[in-house]
């Protein structure tokens, strides 16, 4: 996973995996160089805030040459370790989790989620699209016997906080949180939270003041 050091800005961490996923399809395109103006173009990223963002990590590309592309991606490569496989547990098999489930990251094979937890699942672990669901009773043994550091969070919002605790205790590292609940938790395990319902009133708010601009 990416280090974020003093250095490097939070959202330019944030855009590492999307750099990421664009040069590997030039690279499959066998393109071998690509200016931050292409880049700017394909991304709908300002030319700028690539560069900027690249100048965080030293010389990557020549002036007047412009970048190679497949030093780029074997550079962001080894920066996100996708060399490494990541395996990651889902807590919560309700609509959401479910459609995760069926996913699982089809087009990242090296990040994939290897067991869930749900009330409908077992002690044995319940088999839903390959997946073993365990009952949140033997969350703690399960994610301890897997070595799991990350998680997804899918679960009611009530129960979101007492689940968030019990992954604390067990040393989970990461939590991608789903739920609209602002998750406490302490400084070993950074949170992530993705509330739909907020990005979905951004998303209309910029929209409309997009319709406004234009007939300005």
């Amino acid at each position: 996973m990416i280090e974020e050091t003093p250095k490097i800005p939070q959202a330019t961490s944030k855009r590492l995996p999307l750099y990421y996923r664009f040069l590997q399809n030039f690279a499959n395109a066998n393109k071998e160089r690509i200016s931050s103006s292409e880049l700017s173009e394909a991304m709908k990223i300002d030319a700028a805030t690539i560069r900027r963002d690249f100048s965080h990590f030293g010389a990557l590309g020549r002036k007047g040459y412009g970048y190679d592309v497949r030093y780029l991606v074997e550079f962001f490569r080894k920066a996100l370790d996708e060399g490494e496989e990541t395996d990651v547990a889902l807590v919560g098999v309700g609509n959401l989790g479910s459609a995760f489930l069926k996913y699982n990251f089809h087009k990242n094979h090296n990040t994939r989620i290897v067991l869930a937890f749900d009330p409908k699942g077992t002690a044995e672990g319940k088999m839903i699209s390959g997946i073993p669901v365990y009952h949140p009773d033997v969350l703690k043994e399960k994610i301890a016997e897997y070595g799991i550091d990350l998680v997804i969070l899918t679960v009611p919002s009530k129960v979101a906080q007492e689940v968030t605790n019990d992954l604390a205790q067990v040393g989970v590292k990461g939590i991608l949180n789903f739920t609209p609940v602002r998750l406490a938790a302490p400084d070993s395990v950074r949170v992530h939270t993705i509330d739909l319902s907020v990005e979905l009133q951004t998303l209309i708010y910029f929209t409309k003041n997009d319709e406004k601009a234009s007939h300005m």
